[in-house]
């Protein structure tokens, strides 16, 4: 059993403790620390600053290697809110997957979805009264740099909001920004470890008897 810290990480919060400037550069960045006071946990993955919603944290090394190892390929679900009116033809692409600078991404789910009830931003995203904005939800399984705002820029929808809501069986339901639940996980069993057979021992050849 392990325990896992559902997060509703809100914009413009590091997905870490620390911030790695220094507070010489620049105002120093909120971060996990100023919302969590639970020693020795860690994330489970990471959420942009820049990005809202759901943020895993455990202090479980086991528990977060299983969620943010990329060969389990774990689905994330994120609401999008995009510049323009989306397109059923847009839409198509992202589920197809689209072409990055740094390849094709795989195949995802992919939908227009109505406006979901969720807490205002703060600040609020640039808003032109000439441009509608519209929302996808979009569940992939890669973990890409920045991989949804460059999905939707690449078929023409920049990204003015986005709020991960899922990830695997656990979601941000009944938490408002800044608030986290800790809940108990079962963890599968670790395997038997094989035994290595032991080499035989190299047979001995019989001395020769010396001559006197």
């Amino acid at each position: 059993m392990a325990e896992l810290i559902l997060f509703n990480k809100p914009f413009q919060v590091l997905s870490q403790f620390t911030d790695p400037r220094t507070a010489t550069e620049r105002q120093p960045r909120a971060t996990l620390a100023d919302w969590i006071h639970i020693p020795q946990i860690y994330p489970a993955g990471r959420l942009d600053y820049d990005s809202e919603g759901l943020l895993l944290l455990t202090g479980n090394g086991a528990l977060q290697h299983r969620i943010a190892s990329p060969a389990r390929r774990t689905p994330k679900t994120y609401w999008v809110q995009v510049e323009g009116d989306v397109t059923a033809g847009a839409v198509q692409k992202l589920a197809a997957g689209v072409t990055l600078k740094d390849g094709p991404t795989k195949p995802a789910q992919a939908r227009r979805i109505q406006a979901p009830e969720v807490w205002p931003r703060t600040p609020p995203i640039r808003s032109r009264d000439t441009i509608p904005t519209s929302w996808l939800e979009l569940t992939i399984t890669e973990g890409r740099n920045r991989q949804v705002r460059r999905m939707t820029a690449a078929v023409g929808f920049p990204t003015l909001r986005l709020i991960r809501y899922r990830i695997g069986d656990w979601s941000l339901e009944g938490l408002g920004p800044g608030e986290y639940r800790t809940i108990h996980v079962n963890l599968p069993a670790a395997p038997p470890r094989r035994k290595r057979p032991t080499p035989p021992r190299a047979s001995r050849k019989p001395r020769r008897a010396r001559r006197s």
